[in-house]
């Protein structure tokens, strides 16, 4: 009862102090809302950075390639919002290329969604990702797209101060909303998967990326509401990853890293019962054939027969009819006619026009 009580109070208190932290976030807008979007932006690359972190030094453990997978990717996801932060409008670092802090936001969430939606092939063949090669990959395509921004300078022009978003960013905005949908559904297919606790955290934190992308894709201004909201349902949907698997992976780490272990237990333990079932049937039907091969032996044998009613002893020393016997020791069934020899000898009458009628037929 104490330790309930002190789970509730903790629970409240932690929701107390998110709630301060939002509000207060926002006041920040008030007095620069650049400060406002560093801090929001911040926030989500501590929580990519923390993801990876955790995936790195877990990789001998986690046995769910999910997991394991956002885990590496997040790294290159966390450094493009790095670099997209340091690049927003205001900030004197990359002033000389005003195009570049929106490029990277399109880059990053592509990486994002695109991620989010591999992840679960993964899942699906039971395979977990080849660490070193994922990273690898990852290296890669990040250094590839922070080419074509800051040194060929090719990538499409996503914001402009004159004519606000630009078709290519609208476009990929909704592109990217539909791979975070085929995203949920894969999530919704495979939700045995994952753990009654962290399944809802991670489709929240779906539906909120969702909900962000669109924010994105029809404001005006980078200092607009529909721009602050965006970033809000990006702190939440970054905050429901960390509790899904860093809160978890801290406070409860044999939960996170023995998840897939005890999903494959299970498993383990029904393909047992089924194995147990099957030999049942086996035995059971190897009794039968085995039964019906002594019946047979036993027929193969030499069968005393009386040499007036026909009846046959039995091993206990009874005697049976014949047929009685056969159908005991066989599936054979009996029905009782009478040939012609009997039918003269014991019917005599009616012999002669039977015979008759059976051979006109």
């Amino acid at each position: 009862m104490h330790n309930n009580t002190v789970e509730k109070t903790q629970l409240f208190l932690n929701r107390a102090m998110l709630l301060a932290v939002l509000i207060g976030l926002y006041f920040t807008s008030w007095v620069n809302y650049l400060l406002f979007h560093t801090l929001a932006e911040l926030f989500s690359i501590v929580v990519a950075f923390s993801l990876s972190m955790i995936a790195w030094n877990s990789k001998r453990y986690i046995r769910n390639p999910y997991l394991l997978f956002i885990g590496i990717a997040y790294l290159f996801i966390g450094v493009l919002d790095l670099l997209h932060t340091l690049s927003y409008q205001g900030m004197p670092i990359f002033a000389e290329y005003g195009y570049c802090a929106n490029q990277l936001w399109i880059g990053a969430r592509y990486l994002e969604s695109v991620t989010l939606l591999l992840a679960f092939f993964f899942l699906r063949g039971d395979r977990l990702p080849r660490v070193n090669l994922v990273f690898a990959i990852y290296t890669v395509i990040t250094a590839l797209f922070i080419a074509t921004i800051f040194y060929w300078r090719i990538f499409p022009v996503c914001f402009d101060e004159t004519q606000g978003q630009t078709p290519f960013k609208i476009i990929s905005e909704s592109i990217i909303c539909l791979i975070l949908v085929a995203a949920i559904f894969l999530l919704r297919e495979n939700r045995d998967r994952f753990d009654q606790k962290i399944y809802p955290l991670l489709f929240w934190s779906l539906v909120c990326t969702i909900i962000s992308e669109l924010s994105f894709a029809i404001y005006i201004s980078n200092y607009g509401l529909s721009n602050m909201v965006g970033h809000y349902f990006k702190i939440f949907s970054f905050l429901l990853i960390y509790w899904a698997i860093i809160k978890t992976g801290i406070e409860k780490p044999f939960e996170l890293t023995f998840l897939e272990l005890d999903r494959t237990n299970r498993k383990l333990s029904n393909e047992i019962e089924v194995r147990k079932k099957t030999q049942q049937e086996k035995e059971q039907l190897i009794e039968r054939l085995t039964k019906a091969l002594d019946e047979i032996k036993t027929l193969e044998g030499i069968l005393p027969i009386c040499m007036h009613c026909k009846k046959i002893r039995d091993d206990k020393g009874y005697w049976k009819q014949i047929e009685n016997y056969i159908h005991e020791h066989t599936e054979v069934e009996f029905s009782h006619g009478i040939c012609p020899d009997c039918l003269t000898a014991h019917y005599p009458e009616f012999a002669d026009d039977i015979i008759k009628k059976t051979v006109e037929k």
